[in-house]
Parts: C-alpha cells; sequence; structure tokens
C-alpha cells in the first residue's frame, strides 16, 4: 500500500515519456511504480528477476492493469508483447519477468500477450552499471520480429520490468517500427528509475 506509485498513465508528457522523446515515434509511456534504492520496490525488482518471482511479476501486472485500463489509449492496444530474453538466459533463470508481467496485464486488459514474435538474437551483456550510450550500443541490432504480418496496423504495448535510459525498449521499438508496417507503440514496466 505504501510503495509510490506514479501515476504516469494519467498524464500525458511524464517522465517515462520523456526518456523515449525524439528516440522513436509512440503514443504513450508510463511505469507503475518509482524505483529507490534500498526500497520495497526493488527489493519487489529483485524478488521478480532472482528468487523465481513469477507470479510476483503476474500479480503485478494484473495490478497496474486495473490502473491502465481506465485511460482511453491503454484501451485501443490490441496485444502486449514483453522485451525478450536470450535463450541462453531464460534457460539460465526459467522464465522471462516481463513476460510474467505481460500475462498479468493481460489478464486486467483482456487482450493477448505475444510472447514469441519479438525475439532477442544476440545475447547482450548486463546492463547494470553501463552509460546511457553504452546501454544502448549494448543492444542494437540484437532483437528480430518473426512474423512481421501480426503486428501490422496494431497498437502493442511494449512492457519490460524496468526503464532507466530506456536503451532496451528502444531497440525493441525500432525493430518493430523499421517494419513501417503501420505499428503504434506504447511502453508500460514496473518500475521508472531516474
Amino acid at each position: 500500500m505504501n510503495l509510490p506509485k506514479t501515476e504516469f498513465h494519467k498524464h500525458h508528457g511524464n517522465p517515462a515519456e520523456k526518456v523515449f522523446w525524439g528516440r522513436f515515434s509512440f503514443l504513450r509511456a508510463s511505469s507503475y511504480f518509482y524505483f529507490e534504492k534500498s526500497a520495497g520496490v526493488q527489493k519487489i525488482l529483485h524478488h521478480i528477476k532472482y528468487r523465481e518471482g513469477k507470479e510476483l511479476a503476474k500479480y503485478m501486472g494484473q495490478l497496474y492493469g486495473e490502473d491502465l485500463i481506465k485511460v482511453e489509449d491503454y484501451r485501443t492496444i490490441d496485444f502486449i508483447i514483453p522485451v525478450p530474453l536470450h535463450k541462453s538466459k531464460f534457460i539460465s533463470r526459467g522464465y522471462n519477468q516481463s513476460e510474467w508481467f505481460a500475462k498479468g496485464l493481460a489478464d486486467s486488459l483482456n487482450i493477448p500477450a505475444q510472447n514469441n514474435n519479438l525475439v532477442r538474437i544476440v545475447k547482450s551483456e548486463t546492463q547494470t552499471r553501463k552509460t546511457r550510450y553504452k546501454r544502448w550500443e549494448n543492444v542494437s541490432e540484437i532483437f528480430e520480429i518473426l512474423q512481421p504480418e501480426w503486428i501490422r496496423n496494431k497498437h502493442i504495448l511494449l512492457v519490460d520490468d524496468v526503464v532507466t535510459t530506456g536503451a532496451t525498449l528502444e531497440a525493441c521499438a525500432q525493430k518493430i517500427l523499421a517494419l513501417n508496417c503501420g505499428t503504434t507503440i506504447s511502453i508500460a514496466t514496473i518500475a521508472f528509475a531516474s
């Protein structure tokens, strides 16, 4: 109850949207909570990512979806796409935390999650402790769309666990938008790290 909600979904020009301004075309961007080191949200993310907290990720998605569905722009979404993990990372972790967040959002928004179309084709290094440019450099050209026709003229909600510099989400969005097939992108994350 005391976690720091952002309420970004209620406002155009919010800090999450400002992260992506001028980088690629999108309709909306929002995050559920503010990320603060050594606080509750960091503990939740750590549990989700490293302690098999996939059900917690799904629950966060369900809760956030209940807020997002109240906003018109989020009611026009056709489906949700989570940021994918590389196959080797998926095997070692056993699940993709963003996929479970997407499942929760899908439940509340009553729209499907598409987990197998956007894929990570190159294993990248961890983004932790990298500069903004190094983060972008680390993830540029590592994603692929397998079925472009599935996203033609669709409004996609691209989701991840946390947005810091936005490099990973930008790389995913640019890969999708490069197809020039009338796709609209919005973004949602569990947390926003300023």
